[in-house]
């Protein structure tokens, strides 16, 4: 039984001021809250984004009350975007490249991966096929740095995607559906 996600955006820190609830995706939260201090995750997990269309620097959030997540993650600026991430049962199939446009060593991954260096002698992850499940890529090692949501579908280069110019991964992680 899937019930689906749902998330509240609060103004003010601390679940005060203006609210707006969430159940899927927004490309452009603006028009709904002037700003964004605190939020809470009822259902489900979801990603947010520092920009508007799922762009720039984002975040997992699964569920729980944040009462001050910008001060708890180190956010420079609020929330504009999000997206919920759907559960995903059965198998988790990844293949990894060294270089953009698939160049490069490739591996193949169905588990989570915590160092690339150390497992792959593989310094940086450009670029991806994700044929399976939902996943978290993070920059640094050991599930650290910025992340980006990875769902299935090929990804030549991860600068075009709104990611600036640190575009290299070294740690990847699987969205279980115990997270939810």
């Amino acid at each position: 039984m899937n019930m689906g996600g749902k998330i509240i955006f609060y103004e003010d820190r601390n679940f005060q001021g203006r609210s707006w609830e969430c159940s899927g995706e927004c490309a452009d939260m603006s028009s709904y809250l002037s700003r964004c201090h605190s939020c809470r995750v009822e259902r489900g997990c979801f990603m947010v984004y520092d920009r508007t269309n799922f762009m720039g620097n984002q975040y997992f959030m699964r569920r729980g009350e944040y009462s001050d997540y910008m001060s708890m993650m180190g956010m420079s600026d609020c929330i504009r975007s999000c997206r919920m991430i759907p559960m995903h049962r059965g198998s988790y199939r990844m293949r990894i490249y060294e270089r953009e446009n698939f160049g490069g060593q490739m591996h193949e991954l169905m588990d989570d991966c915590d160092h690339t260096m150390d497992r792959y002698r593989m310094n940086s992850c450009m670029s991806c096929n994700v044929m399976d499940g939902h996943w978290l890529m993070y920059e640094q090692p050991h599930y650290r740095g910025r992340m980006m949501y990875m769902r299935p579908g090929e990804y030549r280069n991860f600068m075009n995607m709104g990611f600036g110019g640190g575009s290299r991964f070294m740690s990847m992680r699987r969205i279980m559906d115990s997270y939810y």
